[in-house]
């Protein structure tokens, strides 16, 4: 008979309930669909991206025709999101004038200083130069309804976003990093007060004192500095010293406040099989409420959860594969 071989996370991992993951890992899809929370919506089905781009631009038209202002968050970098969505605006000759993004996150320096926007690997950099630079010139919104985290504004950005939103942003695109957060709403101490990775932290509605704090610069978790070494502005290389110690980010009030939220999970590794989002897309979508995952409190919402069907399928012990 076998021995039985059983042993604690890394102390440093935040979720550590082997209980619950050892129940996730065999999730089917069918059984990813189903969630208690009605207002919590999962669909599984391909290129999800295109819906993103379908449900920013159908908003854009809107802002357009009604001349109503359109406020959303949304991430970077996401060149094969933004350019054909600007192709479009042209296309269809779409004025953007009512039009007001907030880029939901930005590096900062070991000493909390925030990028500029000159540097390459930044985030309103890709956001400027593969949204807003390629909408034709006349078709653009004013620079000024283009927000973006700074120094200056950090310690005001939520309340920038509630002013222009009208209490909140129209909506949020969203999608999770290896430690669950959202935005750079990592788990971590700025955010978690007595942070200890592997406690519980339950939440059990918005009425927690988690949904109150707004944007920050916070210290990032090492997963998500070891997932970003993966992503192209750092070479998909695992340059782990190249990714910036710290980032600026919106918070959870930030989430709670948006009037639509739809939240993405479909990154594999430049297109294949191999995924750091498999797991944490399962503890996001059916693991327990906690600031531990971040991601978790959209299941307290009405939320839209799209998931390619790579992504949810059941983590196995795959023996004969290598790296």
């Amino acid at each position: 008979m076998a021995e039985k071989f059983t042993f604690k996370p890394a102390p440093w991992v935040p979720f550590q309930d082997q209980e619950v993951t050892n129940r996730l890992r065999s999730l089917t899809p069918a059984q990813i669909e189903k969630h208690p929370n009605p207002d919590f919506h999962i669909k599984i089905f391909p290129n999800i991206g295109s819906l993103v781009v379908a449900d920013i631009y159908a908003n854009i038209v809107a802002s357009d025709r009604e001349d109503k202002i359109f406020t959303f968050i949304t991430g970077n970098p996401c060149p094969a999101l933004y350019l054909p969505l600007a192709n479009l605006i042209n296309l269809n000759r779409i004025n953007c004038r009512n039009v007001h993004p907030f880029t939901m996150d930005e590096w900062a320096d070991d000493n909390g200083n925030i990028a500029p926007l000159s540097y390459r690997s930044g985030f309103t950099y890709s956001f400027l130069k593969y949204f807003y630079g390629q909408i034709d010139p006349e078709l653009r919104p004013p620079i000024e309804n283009i927000h973006y985290p700074s120094n200056e504004n950090i310690d005001h950005y939520s309340d920038l976003i509630e002013e222009t939103g009208g209490g909140g942003a129209d909506a949020i695109y969203s999608g999770p990093g290896w430690a669950g957060h959202i935005a750079f709403i990592d788990p971590c101490p700025e955010f978690i007060p007595g942070y200890r990775p592997g406690a519980e932290y339950i939440l059990k509605d918005t009425n927690d004192p988690y949904f109150q704090q707004g944007a920050k610069v916070i210290t990032l978790h090492p997963l998500t500095i070891a997932q970003n070494s993966l992503h192209g502005v750092f070479g998909c290389s695992g340059d782990i010293s190249n990714v910036p110690p710290k980032a600026a980010t919106i918070g959870p009030r930030d989430v709670l406040h948006s009037k639509r939220r739809i939240e993405t999970h479909g990154i594999t590794t430049e297109g294949g099989f191999s995924s750091w989002q498999r797991m944490i897309s399962r503890l996001i979508t059916h693991g327990p409420v906690t600031p531990y995952v971040p991601g978790s409190i959209f299941q307290l919402m009405e939320t839209w959860v799209y998931i390619e069907p790579v992504i949810a399928r059941p983590i196995e012990c795959l023996e004969t594969t290598g790296y």
